[in-house]
């Protein structure tokens, strides 16, 4: 019996992340599901440095030694995170769960770390077949959650096992598993488990033949859950050369990259990369260093927009705060001045702001501008400013009193001067007559 595989890999960024940190490697010999996490550029490092070591792996391998040669590339892998994260501070953190199968001969070898998941379609049944390693699955497997519970724990994310700056010595999930034709393999991240209930997912697995059809199926099913991750997903037929019938696809050869590893990250497949460069790599030819190339010319990761908008947000508070302050206290002034008729007490400031009028007339007193001095009226016309209404009141007074004091005088009322000047010259002359004009018998008798 020869042993081949059909498979297909697939990866989606989801809606709601800016970048995608899932890889995915797809192989005639190694199919790995790589989630990363630890920032914008930790989870693209962690999960890629990891897809390029393993893709070293895609070749034949005694069957013998597979598990441990898995087992030693993935925790090379792990020792070349560390390095970058000790390296590069701003990768501190950084990390990224395995799920990976090795074929070689008729078996597989399984390693796994993390909460990345393993799925098996056999005779029409699908069952999860890896365990994830998370703070959630503890309390399920103690008995202290009820699988509904589990479901929506808060903390179901939270991983207790992960290759990376996090776990400096993992401890991983390894199993020799037959190679069974007719067997369909599904290696997901959790941005595609998480959403997706078993039941679907093997549904999916039956109804679709075709492994990229099928791929794409279960990253849509995703997608109407909401895609709140990225979603990887890796679909693998295992198939007897020797039993295929014509006409039949033959098994794929070609490696499929996808996710950070490739270099097209938002491509469904990518035979590029650095990933793809180990997977060329054979046994019998020298090994070459790998190198991160696609971090170092790549644009720099979408930042968040919710820290510039929290301080526009405070500028705008702050300004309307100054604005609101600044109305207020023009509110408590006062000044005096004219309608071009009267004499006017407004409330406010005399000065416009652009067409908003900064004032508004209080009191239209009876004091006409007329009747002020030129000079007092002079100042009402450029307005005379108070401190408060007390103050403005004094203003008003005065201008009262120095309207009052500006009217001219009354004229004196006319008198009767011809009656009075007959009544007394009479008096007056017949006084003189009769007195010294002539005279009288006495007088004359005695000279």
């Amino acid at each position: 019996m020869s042993i081949a595989l059909r498979y297909a890999a697939r990866s989606d960024v989801g809606l709601v992340r800016s970048n995608n940190q899932d890889s995915g490697y797809a192989g005639s010999h190694l199919l790995v599901v790589a989630d990363g996490m630890g920032g914008h550029a930790g989870g693209d490092v962690a999960s890629s440095v990891a897809i390029g070591h393993l893709a070293q792996l895609d070749s034949e391998t005694p069957a013998s030694d597979i598990v441990a040669t898995l087992e030693e590339s993935v925790l090379e892998a792990n020792q070349e995170i560390l390095r970058r994260a000790r390296d590069e501070p701003q990768l501190r953190g950084l990390g990224t769960t395995i799920t990976a199968m090795l074929r070689a001969e008729g078996k597989f070898a399984l390693a796994h770390i993390g909460d990345s998941r393993a799925y098996l379609l056999r005779d029409g049944e699908a069952t999860q077949i890896t365990k994830d390693h998370t703070f959630v699955q503890r309390l399920l497997d103690e008995g202290r959650l009820t699988e509904e519970e589990a479901e929506r724990h808060p903390q179901r994310s939270v991983l207790m096992r992960v290759l990376g700056d996090v776990d400096a010595d993992p401890e991983l999930d390894l199993s020799l598993r037959p190679a069974h034709p007719g067997d369909r393999w599904m290696l997901c991240s959790d941005g595609l488990s998480g959403l997706v209930s078993l039941d679907t997912i093997g549904a999916a697995l039956t109804d679709f033949e075709d492994p990229g059809e099928c791929a794409e199926e279960l990253i849509q099913l995703a997608l109407k859950g909401g895609g709140p991750d990225n979603i990887t997903c890796i679909v693998a037929d295992v198939i007897d050369l020797e039993e295929l019938p014509r006409g039949v696809e033959a098994p794929s050869t070609t490696p499929q990259i996808v996710g950070s590893a490739a270099r097209n990250r938002h491509a469904p497949t990518a035979a590029s990369g650095p990933a793809a460069k180990a997977a060329a790599l054979t046994r019998e030819e020298p090994a070459v260093p790998y190198e991160d190339d696609d971090f170092s010319s790549e644009e720099p990761p979408r930042r968040s927009p919710w820290p510039v908008l929290v301080v526009m947000m405070l500028l705008i508070a702050l300004l309307g705060g100054v604005l609101w302050a600044g109305y207020a206290w023009s509110q408590r002034q006062f000044y005096v001045g004219t309608d071009g008729t009267n004499v006017v007490l407004y409330q406010g400031l005399s000065q416009d702001l652009g067409p908003i009028s900064m004032s508004e007339p209080v009191e239209v007193t009876d004091i006409a501008l007329a009747d002020l001095p030129e000079v007092t009226r002079q100042q009402v016309q450029s307005t005379i400013t108070a401190s408060d209404r007390s103050s403005a009141d004094q203003i008003i007074d005065r201008l009262e009193q120095v309207s009052i004091s500006n009217q001219p005088l009354p004229a004196p009322a006319p008198s009767d001067a011809g009656g009075a000047s007959d009544s007394g010259g009479a008096s007056d002359a017949g006084g003189a007559s009769d007195g010294g004009g002539t005279p009288t018998p006495d007088e004359g008798e005695g000279t």
